[in-house]
């Protein structure tokens, strides 16, 4: 397990430098395994990464059908609904991608009734598509963190954090008074590599916590075959 914080000046350059190591990173891992095994993050720092996605000349770089998109979170709402991860990265990503096929796409059913029915659900879906012996494997997870530390949907005091043997969860949030579904530690910690996105003066305590290296924050306790962490500079506190 390796951790490394690479500065950039500003969101816009960690925007760039997102793109490109997903980029790399998909290309790497279809020369090697034939597809890309993508974990896709929620909130708001796709909207500025996915659009250097999809326009020249990153669409080209990418044999976009050899992807199958996963993602890392969920809130429990319809899939058309502006605060479902699913649909932003759908609007924002998706939608434009060349030769694209729904089978590829892997969204979490959080609008059953049965929230935990449904995280059985898409486990069985990511064993099904990932297979291999023991707990699948992405290539990369794409992951931001709030300013109370979380990551995914694993918050503060929240009984995921302690899950030990499911891969996907129904968990629990009291702080937002809602149900989401989520990626657990054991599959966030067996991906090849796993990637963080922070921008903004609000995270930089928690940014400051981890490079100290205390894991008391949900997101220190990632810790992929790679975890590396994109910061900008108010984030991490050089600003």
């Amino acid at each position: 397990m390796s951790r490394r914080f690479e500065i950039l000046p500003d969101p816009d350059a960690v925007a760039a430098a997102t793109a490109d190591r997903l980029i790399a990173a998909g290309r790497n891992a279809i020369r090697r395994r034939g597809r890309f095994i993508l974990g896709l993050t929620g909130g708001t720092t796709p909207l500025a990464v996915c659009p250097l996605l999809v326009v020249p000349p990153r669409v080209r770089m990418l044999d976009w059908t050899k992807v199958q998109f996963f993602f890392g979170d969920e809130r429990a709402v319809p899939p058309n609904d502006p605060e479902s991860n699913y649909n932003t990265a759908r609007l924002a990503l998706l939608d434009y991608l060349p030769r694209l096929r729904m089978e590829q796409v892997h969204r979490m059913p959080c609008e059953l009734e049965d929230i935990d029915a449904g995280a059985r659900q898409y486990e069985a879906e990511l064993r099904r598509v990932v297979g291999g012996n023991g707990t699948p494997v992405f290539d990369l997870i794409w992951l931001g963190m709030g300013a109370d530390g979380h990551t995914a949907s694993l918050f503060p005091g929240t009984g995921a954090l302690d899950e030990r043997e499911r891969l996907v969860v129904a968990n629990w949030v009291p702080s937002l008074d809602a149900w989401r579904m989520t990626l657990t530690y054991p599959v966030l910690n067996a991906a090849r590599e796993a990637m963080f996105v922070v921008n903004g003066a609000d995270k930089a305590d928690a940014v400051a916590r981890i490079r100290s290296g205390s894991d008391e924050l949900p997101a220190a306790r990632v810790r992929a075959g790679r975890t590396l962490w994109l910061v900008d500079a108010a984030a991490a506190g050089t600003a």
